[in-house]
C-alpha cells in the first residue's frame, strides 16, 4: 500500500510554464495540481490576467523554494499607450481620464531619453488595484468596492528599459524591462506618461525571464496535461539549482539528511552569508548557508527535489 497521503504525488519539482493571457496565476496552479495529483502546487512571481509569458511553479516539497525564486530579478516585454489613464494602470480597467500626445512622444529619440532617466533605483507607489495588503485588507479588493487604500512607496531597481519600437498610429512604445521583485510594470507606465507630459497605461505584458530562467525554457498548459495524462510530467521539470542560479555542492546521499551542519572545507571556498546547494544522486537535498566556519542548514527537502541532469 502506498504511504502517500491523500493529495500527494510523489513528485517534487520546479516546472516552467508559459501562461496565456485571460488566466490567472491560480488558474494555472490548479491546472498543474490537476495535472499532477498533487495538491501541494504554488508559484513564485503573480502574473496578472492580462500579462502572459512565464510563470514558475513549484511541485511537492519544491514549494519551499518560493521565497529563493521569487526574490529573482524578472524581464518583461511591454507595450505603454499613451493618451488614457485607467484606474488599474492597464488596459483591463475602466478609463480615468485622456490627455492628448505631444507629438515628440512619439519619436525613438524622446524614448530613449525617457526610458534612459528611468535606470536605477528609485521609490514607486504601487497601483491601488495590487495585492498589497494593509491593515488587514487587500488593495484592490477595497479599489473594487470604491475605497482607497493609503500605499506607502517601495523600493525598485530598473536595471534595464530597452525600447523595441514605436507604434506611432497606437501611440505606444514597446519596451524591455528588467527589474527587482516588487516592481509594478503597469505604474512604470502609469508615471512614463506623467513623465512625458501626457498620461499611459499598460496595454500588453509578456514576462520573458525570471533570474536565469528564460520564458524559451517554459511549456504550454496543453503539453503539460498531455504529460500528466501520460503520466511523464516529471520529464518537464528543469533543474532547481539552475533556478536558484546558485553553487552547487555534491555530498555522499546520506550527508544532510539529518540536518546537519557541515564544515566550511566540504564547500572549498565559500564567501559570507552565501547560499548554496547541497546535491546528491540527481538530487537536490538542502539549501545551506555559509555561517562563520560552517555551512548551516536552511531548507533540508524530506523528499528531495528532482534534478534534470
Amino acid at each position: 500500500m502506498s504511504s502517500l497521503k491523500r493529495g500527494q504525488s510523489g513528485l517534487s519539482g520546479v516546472l516552467l510554464v508559459d501562461k496565456p493571457t485571460g488566466m490567472t496565476s491560480h488558474d494555472v496552479v490548479n491546472i498543474v495540481r490537476r495535472a499532477t495529483g498533487e495538491k501541494r502546487v504554488g508559484h513564485a512571481g503573480t502574473l496578472d490576467p492580462l500579462a502572459s509569458g512565464l510563470l514558475v511553479v513549484l511541485v511537492g516539497p519544491a514549494t519551499r523554494l518560493e521565497p529563493y525564486l521569487s526574490s529573482k530579478s524578472k524581464g518583461y516585454e511591454a507595450s505603454i499607450r499613451f493618451g488614457s489613464q485607467t484606474d488599474t494602470d492597464d488596459s483591463e480597467g475602466a478609463v480615468l481620464a485622456q490627455a492628448p500626445v505631444p507629438t515628440d512622444v512619439l519619436s525613438t529619440t524622446r524614448a530613449h531619453d525617457v526610458l534612459e532617466g528611468l535606470l536605477g533605483k528609485s521609490m514607486q507607489m504601487p497601483p491601488q488595484y495590487s495585492a498589497i495588503k494593509v491593515g488587514g485588507k487587500i488593495a484592490h479588493r477595497v479599489a473594487r468596492s470604491g475605497g482607497v487604500t493609503e500605499l506607502a512607496p517601495r523600493a525598485i531597481d530598473v536595471m534595464s528599459a530597452e525600447l523595441l519600437g514605436v507604434d506611432v498610429a497606437d501611440q505606444t512604445w514597446r519596451v524591455r524591462f528588467i527589474v527587482s521583485k516588487g516592481t509594478y510594470v503597469r505604474a512604470l507606465a502609469r508615471d512614463i506618461g506623467l513623465a512625458v507630459g501626457s498620461l499611459a497605461h499598460l496595454s500588453a505584458l509578456r514576462r520573458v525571464s525570471s533570474g536565469a530562467l528564460s520564458v524559451t525554457q517554459s511549456h504550454s498548459l496543453e503539453r503539460i496535461e498531455q504529460a500528466g495524462a501520460q503520466g511523464s510530467i516529471g520529464s518537464l521539470f528543469i533543474d532547481p539549482v539552475a533556478a536558484l542560479d546558485v553553487r552547487v555542492i555534491e555530498v555522499a546521499s546520506d550527508a544532510v539528511s539529518d540536518g546537519r551542519p557541515l564544515n566550511l572545507a566540504t564547500a572549498e571556498t565559500s564567501s559570507a552569508d552565501e547560499l548554496v546547494a547541497i546535491s546528491s544522486v540527481g538530487r537536490l537535498d538542502a539549501l545551506y548557508r555559509s555561517r562563520g566556519q560552517r555551512l548551516v542548514p536552511e531548507v533540508v527537502f524530506a523528499t528531495p527535489v528532482a534534478r534534470a541532469l
